[in-house]
């Protein structure tokens, strides 16, 4: 891999978390959110994926976040909508991410296990 490479996907994903901030920070909510939900990381991802390996390996990427965004992220998101009222964002986003690590780190041992997704 080149240096120049890891310098444009590291800009290439600076420039999206910092323009959902400034979305957020300047009022424009709706605008924030959409952006939230765009899955920025997997798009810029797969786009220089399919650059360098093709279609096939985004494709079976694409399989294997798809089943532990089921496994994690959807149990971590719960966590912290449940605690978040609770216990406050702070202690419900870092409770929501020991669940995430832990269902995730399960996850990526079962599939390396079984040979999923390869």
């Amino acid at each position: 891999m080149k240096p120049l490479s890891l310098l444009i996907y590291f800009v290439t994903g600076g420039v999206f978390t910092t323009l959902i901030v400034t979305l957020e920070e300047s009022g424009h909510r709706m605008l924030s959110g959409l952006a939230t939900l765009i899955p920025v990381f997997t798009l810029v991802a797969y786009f220089f994926i399919g650059e360098s390996a093709g279609g096939v390996a985004v494709g079976q990427h694409a399989k294997w976040v798809l089943t532990g965004t089921m496994v994690s992220w959807v149990p971590y998101m719960l966590a912290v909508a449940y605690l978040a009222p609770r216990v406050g964002s702070q202690r419900a986003i870092l409770a929501g991410l020991a669940v995430f690590f832990v269902l995730a780190s399960v996850y990526i041992t079962v599939a390396g296990r079984l040979k999923l997704f390869q």
